[in-house]
């Protein structure tokens, strides 16, 4: 067997270590009761010290060594594949066993406390575990930082995001800085000049909302045969690319919110289904990058779904789903719902135009605290400080704060700065779509998505990660990453 059959041999069985741990997971999240937390937590741990057993086997670095010395006989795919696993490989030997385990228990132990402390709005009971967690993956970051020759919080976004580094982050978001705010201003004077939307008067059962939700996930292309629908804590999607699990969370008040849950898992679900078959379980054959992965679930939630289009098919189904009818269940009526303006504290609540200060504040917030700049225990006070520079407001408590998000409980540092630049791919390759092909937006007032699904099929879904995000971007859309297109839809959008 060649050095290169014998690494798809090894990788595949990382692989599937990788979808157990993926699936027990979404058990612990969706149907776990909460008994179950300790032996949970060690059946993942453990999982995680077989995976790291493997996959730092002293016998992998010959092996890429190995095939590396003859990668010219490897066609495309096969290089590319290749060069995932020594990245993989280079990520997984930078730290020791010792470290995996901790942070494995670290992050379970908080996740399920942060359960109860966002409830209770209860920030100082959470602290110690979240300080362990904090302290973990420094650990991790500067072992990291020395492997990859690269600072301590780059070397996080690498997990998340191939290649990222802060340097660019910093210039897309300073320029999107210094671009927001005359927008946001502008666009509350125009919404203020408006008509107020009329009310959608609730309540709205729990189990209209799931079929609402289930029906339109359909509409879009999830196969029901590979995935489910359930109820977490927070939306998230997990699971593995023929079991695709998505979860919302549901308020019996407002429907709104848990729809576009949903659709924006649904759109991560889509890149999963899309992946390309003949690479499954190896690492060319996984997403890219968690940028092109919100990139799509941003493309179909707010690009598609908040657009008037979408709403013009939509809104027969969703006022024939909760038995309502008259002017306040029209498209118009809706649209105005879903493209309403309004600086909030909530980040998964926020409309298009502020939603980028959320992540903004994530980001330094995250930064500071890998680099020691800022305790655990001052995160309330600097968190409330940054929502009162970004957005002139400060949430009413920690529960509505610094808790809302389970992202640094779970461990997930370097994960936030991809929310934003998603957006900006999505921009960016739904305006190249509909340049592609022009009876995609009528096919969405149809309530037909096969011509949008199937182009991002061909130009992002079935490449997984044979190249770089900039280097589908340009191969999709002509240019790499950049703010330009999502400056030109959010001022077509809210200013036009």
């Amino acid at each position: 067997m060649s050095a290169y059959a014998e690494l798809e041999r090894r990788f595949r069985r990382l692989a599937l270590l990788d979808e157990a741990a993926a699936v027990l997971a979404w058990d612990k999240a969706a149907m776990m009761p909460a008994g179950g937390a300790a032996a949970r937590a060690e059946q993942l741990a453990e999982l995680e010290v077989v995976r790291h057993q493997a996959a730092t086997d002293p016998a992998l670095a010959d092996l890429l060594d190995a095939a590396e010395a003859d990668e010219a006989a490897l066609d495309g795919w096969r290089a590319a594949n290749l060069a995932e696993m020594r990245r993989r490989w280079r990520h997984a030997n930078a730290v020791d066993a010792g470290l995996v385990v901790a942070f494995s228990r670290a992050t379970s132990r908080c996740e399920m406390r942060w359960r109860t402390a966002r409830v209770e709005n209860d920030f100082a009971g959470l602290a110690p575990d979240l300080a362990r967690v904090v302290d973990v993956v420094r650990e991790i970051a500067a072992a990291k930082a020395d492997a990859f020759g690269c600072g301590p919080y780059d070397a996080l976004l690498d997990q998340f995001e191939p290649g990222a580094r802060s340097a660019r982050i910093d210039a897309l978001f300073a320029d999107l800085g210094a671009f927001l705010p005359d927008v946001l201003d502008r666009a509350l004077a125009a919404q203020a000049a408006a008509p107020e939307p009329l009310p959608l008067d609730g309540p709205f059962a729990e189990a209209d909302q799931r079929a609402l939700g289930e029906r339109l996930m359909a509409a879009l292309g999830f196969d029901f045969d590979h995935g489910r629908l359930d109820v977490s804590h927070h939306p998230f999607t997990g699971g593995v690319p023929e079991d695709v699990r998505l979860t919302t969370r549901y308020e019996r008040d407002d429907f709104t919110k848990a729809l576009m849950a949903v659709l924006h898992e649904t759109g991560h679900a889509l890149y999963e289904m899309g992946l390309p078959r003949e690479w499954r379980r190896r690492p060319v054959g996984e997403a890219r990058g968690m940028v092109l992965h919100e990139g799509q679930s941003l493309l179909i939630e707010m690009q598609v779904c908040r657009g008037s289009e979408f709403l013009t098919f939509a809104a027969p189904l969703i006022a024939e789903a909760f038995g309502r009818e008259g002017p306040a269940w029209s498209a118009d009526n809706l649209l105005r719902h879903y493209r309403r303006v309004a600086p909030g504290p909530i980040r998964v609540d926020a409309d298009e135009v502020t939603y980028p200060a959320h992540v903004i504040l994530r980001y330094r917030l995250e930064k500071a605290m890998i680099a020691g700049d800022l305790a655990v225990a001052d995160l309330p006070a600097a968190w409330n400080e940054g929502m009162r520079d970004l957005l002139g407001l400060a949430p009413p408590d920690d529960r509505d704060g610094c808790l809302q998000d389970i992202h640094w409980p779970d461990g997930a540092f370097g994960y936030f700065p991809t929310y934003t630049l998603g957006a900006l791919a999505a921009a960016q390759l739904y305006a190249a779509a509909r340049a592609a092909d022009a009876d995609i937006v009528p096919a969405v007032m149809r309530g037909d998505f096969a011509p949008l699904v199937g182009w991002l099929r061909a130009n992002v879904h079935a490449l997984g990660s044979r190249h770089t995000t900039d280097e589908v971007l340009v191969r999709a859309t002509g240019r790499p990453l950049d703010a330009a297109a999502f400056k030109r839809h959010l001022e077509a959008r809210y200013l036009a």
